[in-house]
C-alpha cells in the first residue's frame, strides 16, 4: 500500500470509510461482517479508518473501537463531532442534530473516546459547521482538546474555502473531508486549491459516487426503504435514468484499461493530487480488496482528460442533496 501525508501522519493512500457498516445504506452489516471488513482492511495495509459519532448513533464507533483496540498503534483513527443522534423529544427516538457549541463538542469527544476504547483520537473532524456558532469558536474548542491531549489533529467536513481559511487561522487544520468523485466536482471550485495552498489533506468520501460509478446499480427502486439515497435528487427514478446514460462510455474506459469501474473512479482521485486521500466504504470483503487495488491502476493524461469530459458537473443530472441537506453544508456550488 502506498502512503500519503495527512497532517502529522503518514497514512495509506486509500483509507476506509466505516459508515457503511452501521449507517445510511439500509440494513447495517452484522457485527461479525463488520469485523471481517475492518480486519481485512488492516491486513491489506490500510492505516486510515474513518468513523463518526453520528454513524449508527454511536454503534459504528463502538464497532471500530472493539475491533481496532488490539491494533490501535498501527492505525490513524479519525472520528467526528458536531453532528450526532439525540433524544430531542424525550420519546427515546434519536434524531440527527447539528450542534457546534464548545460544551457539546467536549461532551461528544468524551463519549467517542469511551466508545472507541482509546485515550486519544488522531484526527477529529467537525462533522458539520453549525452556522449558529462562529467557526472560530468551534475550532477553538477543538484546539483546546489538542492541547489537553484528547485529540491529535483537527479536521473539517463539508466546508467552503472561506470557512477553511477562517478555521485555519484559529488553529491549524490537518484535513478537509467532503464528497468528491467524477460526478461530484464541487471541491474543484475552491476548496482543493485552498487545501493545496495551506498544506491541508483532502479526504474524499463517496469516491464511487454512492455506488453509481460501480456500474451495477441500474434500478433505484431496488434500494432499501431506509437507504439515504432515496432522499437524494440524483437517485430519483427519472433523474437516475438520465444519469445512467453516462455509464456506457465510462464502463468502456474501465474495460479497455483492464480494471473495474470502481477502481477507475478511485484511481482518478488518486491521480488528481498527492494530497487527496479517498476513503471508500463497503460491507463486502471482496469489494474492499477491489477498491484497494486501485492504487495499481495507472492513468495517462489523455485518460484523465477523457474521464473529465465524460462525467462532470455539466453532464450529471440533479443536485447531490435535497434542499434541507444542502442548507446544512457549507460547500461551494456550481
Amino acid at each position: 500500500m502506498q502512503h500519503r501525508t495527512l497532517g502529522p501522519f503518514q497514512v495509506s493512500a486509500i483509507g476506509v470509510g466505516c459508515m457503511n457498516l452501521s449507517h445510511a445504506y439500509g440494513v447495517p452489516a452484522s457485527a461479525e461482517q463488520g469485523e471481517r471488513v475492518l480486519l481485512s482492511a488492516l491486513d491489506a495495509g490500510v492505516t486510515l479508518f474513518d468513523t463518526a459519532a453520528l454513524y449508527g448513533f454511536g454503534a459504528n464507533e463502538t464497532l471500530v473501537g472493539r475491533v481496532m483496540k488490539p491494533h490501535r498503534h498501527k492505525i490513524t483513527l479519525a472520528s467526528k463531532c458536531g453532528m450526532q443522534g439525540l433524544d430531542v423529544n424525550g420519546d427515546g427516538k434519536l434524531l440527527r442534530v447539528i450542534d457546534g457549541r464548545p460544551q457539546t463538542l467536549r461532551k461528544t469527544c468524551e463519549d467517542s473516546l469511551r466508545r472507541l476504547q482509546t485515550d486519544v483520537i488522531d484526527l477529529y473532524y467537525l462533522h458539520r459547521w453549525d452556522k449558529a456558532v462562529p467557526i472560530e469558536e468551534s475550532v477553538g474548542a477543538l484546539g483546546e482538546m489538542v492541547r489537553k491531549g484528547n485529540i491529535r489533529s483537527i479536521g473539517l467536513s463539508e466546508v467552503s474555502a472561506a470557512t477553511l481559511r477562517k478555521a485555519h487561522a484559529e488553529y491549524p487544520i490537518a484535513a478537509v473531508q467532503s464528497e468528491y468523485s467524477l460526478w461530484t466536482r464541487n471541491p474543484e471550485i475552491a476548496v482543493l486549491d485552498a487545501c493545496k495552498e495551506l498544506g491541508v489533506a483532502f479526504v474524499a468520501f463517496s469516491p464511487v459516487a454512492r455506488g453509481f460509478l460501480c456500474g451495477k446499480l441500474q434500478d433505484v427502486d431496488t434500494l432499501d426503504a431506509g437507504d439515504i439515497r432515496r432522499t437524494m435528487p440524483r437517485f430519483a427514478s427519472d433523474t437516475y435514468a438520465a444519469n445512467l446514460r453516462l455509464l456506457p462510455a465510462y464502463l468502456q474506459v474501465a474495460k479497455a484499461l483492464g480494471c473495474t469501474p470502481a477502481q477507475l473512479a478511485i484511481a482518478w482521485l488518486l491521480h488528481r493530487g498527492e494530497y487527496i486521500i479517498p476513503i471508500p466504504g463497503t460491507t463486502s470483503v471482496s469489494h474492499l480488496a477491489e477498491d484497494l487495488d486501485a492504487v495499481n491502476v495507472s492513468l495517462s493524461v489523455a485518460i484523465m482528460t477523457e474521464l473529465d469530459g465524460l462525467i462532470n458537473q455539466h453532464t450529471v443530472a440533479g443536485p447531490r442533496y435535497n434542499a434541507q441537506s444542502s442548507h446544512e453544508v457549507d460547500t461551494e456550488s456550481f
